[in-house]
């Protein structure tokens, strides 16, 4: 286990939050991020004494911003806010998602320019260290004015009303805290806002999702390598030269992986002399599209980085002169377009892998029998698995247009335009689980066409992986169930063939 993880004195790393959200890091609070906290606190308790309008701290929300309230409401305001605003519904997030948004909402607040309580702050922490996991349903955020009812949902957890999830049982909230031994949160002025005001929702699982999709690229690229062997395709497409002049980053990186894995291949030795002049683009141009869709995804980093580590509250208070100011931090544009591009990346992913399934199933272009199958016309070998990548892939590009691109007014036209960030992290989601059964199902008649091509082999980049999925998957003799195989094959895409595969550290 790694050491403490201190937030409020440096910038979060991916890394950070993935070990925190998947790994159970502990979090502490840095004692520069404690007493930040204290100059905002105490600078939002000069501002409200002195009996200045405040937006959300003593007034409404949203239209009803012009609505003052005074004395002993202010408290009653921030509960109110935090019940009302638990509008989610739909299936609960994961586990490591709701824990990644506790460690992005904290370290959001940490900064100091939200005016909580450190004290509040802690209760975030030690929800963290304790194991405590909040039920948060995915669907009813918008992404402006922040992921307001998943973060409601969070926090109505931490008051002890609203259900949480310890030691894999889900219990009500005020029984969670016990049994955590835990006092529930208390909110003071402004704190129900802050706990909700704010991204973390859509960035946290965006976040996860990319770091996911980083290793499908990796995995995808093996496949699509070890399909290449099995084509009998050609290594010169991957070359340096092409890269050298017309030089996309992801292009080098794509193409490089590729000339490594097909460095020494005795199987392509074996048809240098062959009169085929190209192979279909699903192979030949793997660096140019394999490369944009790294590009998008380094793009999209940059954007998750710089959000992980922003202040997405309002109003905001300035540590210096102690003035109070409303703003639109709290929009998530920037996260929802970048999100909306992660999909798009893997779809167009999963469109080349599953061409290359396509070809590799097919004995026009392969030269193999027909679907790979052990005694063709007697057995169906993968042909119906082809059907099932097909549908899959078929359905991310049903799901790609851009969440971002559509906006519905709400709040009676305060909130006019908003981002639908939540939408496009959840379709990012999704659109990853698809592409990742995709390289899986193309890995699995790899496995089987590479199988084919003995006594020849794979090179000695390459032939690893190979016999790692001939060790886990048994040889086709005749048609059977292959769902297990699958099966297998999905576990060794999402683990990086048990973290063998290079991994983008980020």
């Amino acid at each position: 286990m790694k050491p403490e993880l201190a937030i409020g004195v440096r910038r979060l790393s991916a890394a950070d939050v993935v070990d925190v959200a998947r790994r159970s890091r502990k979090v502490t609070l840095a004692p520069a991020a404690r007493s930040r906290l204290n100059r905002g606190r105490k600078a939002l308790e000069r501002a409200l004494s002195k009996g200045r309008v405040l937006y959300g701290v003593n007034t409404g929300f949203g239209r009803l911003a012009q609505t003052r309230v005074e004395g002993k409401d202010l408290l009653a305001l921030q509960l109110n806010l935090i019940r009302s605003h638990a509008a989610g519904v739909g299936s609960p997030l994961p586990d490591d998602v709701v824990r990644a948004i506790l460690l992005l909402r904290a370290t959001s607040l940490s900064w100091g320019y939200s005016g909580v309580r450190s004290q509040s702050v802690q209760t975030l922490l030690e929800s963290l260290n304790r194991g405590l996991v909040p039920v948060v349903p995915s669907r009813g955020s918008v992404g402006a004015s922040g992921d307001l009812a998943p973060l409601a949902h969070v926090t109505l957890a931490l008051l002890g009303e609203g259900p949480m999830r310890f030691r894999g049982r889900r219990l009500s909230g005020k029984a969670a805290l016990a049994r955590a031994r835990l006092t529930p949160l208390e909110l003071r002025e402004k704190e129900g806002l802050a706990f909700i005001n704010g991204t973390q929702a859509h960035t946290a699982l965006g976040l996860l999702v990319l770091w996911d999709a980083y290793r499908l690229w990796e995995a995808a690229l093996l496949a699509g390598a070890i399909s290449t062997e099995s084509l009998l395709g050609s290594d010169v497409p991957f070359g340096r030269r092409f890269a050298d002049v017309r030089p996309h980053p992801g292009h080098y990186a794509a193409a490089s992986r590729l000339s490594r894995y097909l460095a020494g291949s005795s199987i392509r030795r074996s048809h240098l002399e062959c009169d085929r002049v190209q192979d279909p683009y699903s192979f030949r141009c793997q660096p140019q599209v394999m490369g944009a869709v790294k590009d998008a995804f380094d793009y999209v980093r940059g954007v998750l980085l710089r959000e992980i580590n922003s202040v997405t509250d309002n109003p905001l208070v300035d540590l210096r002169t102690g003035q109070v100011y409303s703003g639109g931090n709290f929009h998530g544009q920037p996260v929802a377009m970048a999100l909306d591009h992660v999909t798009l990346a893997l779809t167009t992913l999963a469109n080349l892998s599953e061409r290359r399934l396509s070809a590799l199933l097919d004995p026009a272009l392969s030269g193999l029998p027909p679907f790979l199958a052990a005694r063709p016309g007697r057995d169906s070998g993968l042909m119906i698995w082809q059907v099932t990548a097909a549908a899959l892939a078929s359905e991310n590009k049903t799901s790609v247009t851009p969440a971002s691109s559509d906006t519905i007014p709400t709040s009676a036209n305060q909130e006019d335009f908003v981002c639908m960030g939540m939408g496009a992290a959840l379709k990012a989601h999704a659109a990853l689980e698809r592409s990742t059964q995709v390289v899986a199902i193309e890995l699995l008649a790899g496995r089987f066409a590479v199988d084919l091509r003995r006594p020849l082999s794979c090179g000695p980049n390459l032939l690893p992986f190979v016999k790692k999925l001939s060790r886990a998957i048994p040889a086709m003799k005749a048609d059977r169930s292959f769902q297990r195989d699958f099966q297998v094959a999905h576990s060794l895409v999402q683990s990086g063939f048990d973290d063998t595969l290079p991994s983008e550290s980020w």
